[in-house]
């Protein structure tokens, strides 16, 4: 266990010794495709505070669990504890999340971390005032294309995954339960609502998955989105034991837009679904496909056009 995850792995095997800790549903049954892995090391270039990577951890547990949804729904069952798994996130925390995320990939780049240890004059203060000053140091573009690289791989995961579950919506409806009306619906959108503002809770796995996600992540070449930016930024903060001061980049206009958007959608869709197979297209679509896209959009340069052009193709169709 590294520096890195030491006060993680002690919250979690706290918070997992306390009864009732976990409030949230356990994870939907997993697809075979997805075997047990031994989580390799991560270097951990500089000491973290545990919040930053507890808020990582909020992020990547969500991606996680969600695109691991098997969609090989067997019956109404399936369908309720796998829309409940993709509802499972609270938008600011999420996206607070991603950043945090952003910014432990861009700590695994070795020679931007030796930049900031060598350069402390009023570096803090103004990259809390300025993320964009912390993309003129030294090894700033790696450090760049590995937070560009892990949240892109992230959300395009999800998306992709998010894909299928959209596919089942159609290839199920030849089973007779999915053709049946939910029993309550008004209750489903209820315990929807319920779990999109309850906070992340850590389990026992979660320090050696976000290790492994880490350390698996590829590099993705770009002009730094300002998502980016604020990992980076972030990063560097955290290197100089400022992380404190990194509070106000822990989110951003469009990325927030994105994420309230997608779970309003996700609102909208189940107050007027009606069969099973119906709350099945909008877990795929606004629990998975549209929260995997902002992730990715999150890493881009902001194309108003292009992005107007999604939600058109998306906003409630069902």
């Amino acid at each position: 266990m590294t520096k890195l995850f030491k006060h993680l792995a002690v919250a979690v095997t706290a918070c997992a010794a306390l009864a009732g800790c976990a409030t949230r549903p356990e994870p939907p049954r997993m697809a075979a495709r997805t075997p047990a892995r031994q989580a390799p090391a991560v270097r951990a270039e500089a000491p973290e505070p545990s919040n930053l990577v507890a808020q990582a951890s909020a992020f990547e547990a969500f991606m996680r669990h969600g695109r691991r949804i098997d969609p090989a729904f067997s019956g109404p069952a399936d369908v309720s504890q796998a829309l409940q798994t993709g509802a499972a996130h609270e938008p600011h925390e999420l996206e607070a999340g991603m950043i945090a995320y952003a910014a432990l990939a861009a700590l695994q780049e070795p020679r931007f971390v030796a930049a900031v240890r060598a350069d402390r004059s009023d570096l803090a203060r103004r990259i809390a005032a300025d993320p964009q000053a912390a993309l003129a140091l030294a090894g700033a573009d790696a450090a760049e294309a590995r937070a560009s690289g892990a949240l892109y791989a992230e959300g395009s995961a999800l998306s992709g995954e998010g894909e299928k579950i959209k596919h089942a919506a159609y290839s199920v409806q030849h089973q007779a339960w999915a053709n049946a009306k939910v029993p309550d619906p008004a209750g489903r959108l209820s315990r929807v609502k319920r779990l999109s503002t309850e906070s992340y809770r850590p389990a026992r796995e979660d320090a050696a998955e976000l290790q492994m996600s880490l350390a698996g992540a590829a590099r993705r070449s770009g002009a730094a989105s300002p998502v980016v930016a604020r990992g980076v930024a972030l990063a560097a903060l955290s290197v100089l034991g400022e992380a404190r001061q990194g509070q106000n980049l822990m989110s951003e206009p469009r990325t927030t837009s994105c994420l309230h958007m997608a779970k309003l959608n996700l609102y909208q869709c189940l107050a007027s679904a009606g069969p099973h197979y119906e709350d099945i297209y909008c877990l795929g679509q606004h629990a998975m496909i549209d929260p995997g896209q902002c992730v990715v959009e999150a890493t881009q340069i902001h194309n108003p056009a292009a992005r107007q052009a999604a939600v058109t193709r998306t906003t409630y169709g069902r």
